[in-house]
């Protein structure tokens, strides 16, 4: 791969996750660090590569790609040297693919319509289905640990464990201790400390900025 590839990243945000992500992948990146609490990620310049402002984004070469889901899909199937995904024609890139899409399709909206105390939609109508029957299908499939695909760590668990440890930290999701220990195990790997060392030092110096 000789094509730069960047993270628009504000520290302690979603693109945490992918700082993460690229360093279990040992790729090659160029980081292009804003400040969200300055609003640099609602400027003009980084509104060019996401008109949403939203972090993460990451640009290859050309292609910019954008949400959280394709990212993680993008970088881990781009650096397949790592393993991080299963490969087309493995039995598990099926299930890699579901729960990769419910996180997105499901348990984000979920978790932000029970903690906004939305009125749910009928259950019919509404595209997660029920709050209780998206965590307890979830929480299921967690069991089967230690990691979402059983045996195989892949770029599924560091997007899960990223958002599992926000959201522990601010009460949205229970804590439980198959999520409290599966947190553990993922961000205690080496390039989850290290992705946290960098948010911390770059948290710092726009603190002292």
């Amino acid at each position: 791969m000789n094509q730069q590839l960047t993270l628009f990243h504000c520290p302690y945000s979603r693109s945490t996750g992918v700082l993460t992500l690229l360093e279990e992948l040992h790729a090659p990146y160029e980081l292009h660090v804003m400040n969200m609490k300055k609003g640099e990620n609602r400027e003009a310049a980084y509104l060019a590569v996401n008109p949403m402002g939203k972090v993460p984004a990451i640009r290859h070469g050309d292609a910019v790609v954008t949400e959280q889901v394709a990212i993680y899909l993008y970088l881990a199937d781009l650096f397949p040297q790592a393993g991080l995904a299963p490969p087309l024609g493995d039995p598990q890139r099926g299930p890699y693919l579901r729960w990769m899409a419910f996180y997105g399709s499901c348990f984000e909206p979920a978790i932000v319509d029970q903690w906004m105390k939305n009125k749910p939609a009928d259950k019919q109508a509404c595209h997660y289905g029920d709050f209780d029957t998206m965590f307890s299908t979830l929480i299921e499939q967690l069991s089967k640990g230690p990691y979402l695909l059983g045996e195989r760590f892949t770029a599924l668990d560091v997007l899960w464990a990223t958002a599992f440890e926000w959201m522990l930290m601010f009460g949205i999701v229970p804590k439980l201790p198959v999520i409290e220990e599966y947190v553990q195990r993922v961000n205690s790997r080496p390039a989850a400390v290290a992705a946290r060392e960098k948010d911390a030092a770059l948290a710092a110096e726009q603190a002292a900025a």
